[in-house]
């Protein structure tokens, strides 16, 4: 058994930890909510470009453009490109473990792929098994921005605009709510109709009639970028959301783990010491008892 030092010791050491895990767990707390916030304010943007790009679907039934998949006709892609969303660091349970893990079996499927990745773990986690990346974000995965945002989809947009790649996909994680996230993989380029056009949005468009300047096409092709730029941000948002609740979630299980390690290593404390205590006051009574003894026999 230990002894009282020992124990004590190893109180202060988990006292420490405790401290830092519950600071983690308050900062990530904060940094979520903040996150929320954040997207909330840009999200009515982006679901009007949305509704924008349904207006001229309802309006022209045969629009042509290189962002969205022909209706008849389609051929397979060759190249593929996937923009992986990761974190900066661990202590988020399997966050990035889902995420890479996901990644690696839709890139599995393709002969030829292109990495783009988001996030020091990740980067860390390819260059170590000597995985080759396109084009590697360097800022962090911390401090979501529109800007960065652009950033992202003005290289993607280059590379698909100039035939290097046939399709984008995202792949990142997404806060269904409070308790639960799970890994999303999302076509970005070429668009499919369907989203943007329901039966609904038909039968509500018959009588709707728009003029478009220069062309639908032209329009399009300015509406798009905007568009992948904030698809893009709410992908980053989202997957710093979701890292913050894991986050969350681990430091609150290791709060709870050492707070009942502490309790144990209490206990233990205090029957160390009491037993030390026993063992002391036993041998101050055996040594008195000695000197008694010893002075008796003296007379």
């Amino acid at each position: 058994m230990a002894n009282v030092s020992d124990t004590k010791s190893r109180i202060v050491s988990v006292e420490n930890t405790h401290k830092i895990t519950n600071a983690m767990y308050l900062i990530s707390s904060t940094k979520l909510q903040k996150a929320k916030q954040n997207l909330n304010k840009t999200r009515p943007f982006f679901q009007m470009m949305e509704n924008e790009i349904k207006r001229i679907f309802q309006t022209e039934t045969d629009v042509r453009s290189r962002y969205f998949y022909p209706e008849t006709g389609r051929k397979p892609a060759e190249t593929y490109a996937y923009l992986v969303i990761t974190a900066d660091k661990g202590l988020a349970g399997s966050y990035n473990y889902n995420v890479i893990k996901q990644a690696a079996l839709e890139m599995e499927k393709h002969k030829k792929v292109k990495l783009y990745v988001v996030g020091e773990y990740g980067r860390r986690y390819y260059y170590k098994h000597n995985i080759p990346i396109e084009h590697s974000f360097l800022y962090t995965a911390q401090n979501p921005t529109m800007h960065r945002a652009r950033e992202i989809a003005h290289i993607l947009l280059t590379e698909y605009d100039a035939g290097r790649v046939d399709e984008i996909r995202v792949i990142y994680s997404d806060m269904e709510n409070e308790l639960n996230s799970t890994v999303k993989r999302m076509n970005l380029l070429p668009f499919e109709r369907k989203p943007f056009l329901t039966p609904e949005d038909e039968r509500s468009g018959r009588d709707v009639h728009y003029q478009f300047y220069p062309s639908v096409t032209e329009v399009i092709n300015n509406i798009i970028p905007a568009y992948i730029s904030g698809f893009i941000y709410g992908a980053l948002v989202d997957s710093f959301s979701a890292e913050q609740n894991a986050r969350m979630t681990a430091m609150d299980s290791a709060n709870k783990n050492a707070q009942e390690i502490l309790g144990n290593l209490r206990l233990q404390y205090n029957r160390v010491r009491q037993s030390a205590i026993t063992r002391e006051i036993t041998e101050i009574s055996a040594g008195a008892k000695a000197q008694k003894n010893a002075r008796k026999g003296g007379r």
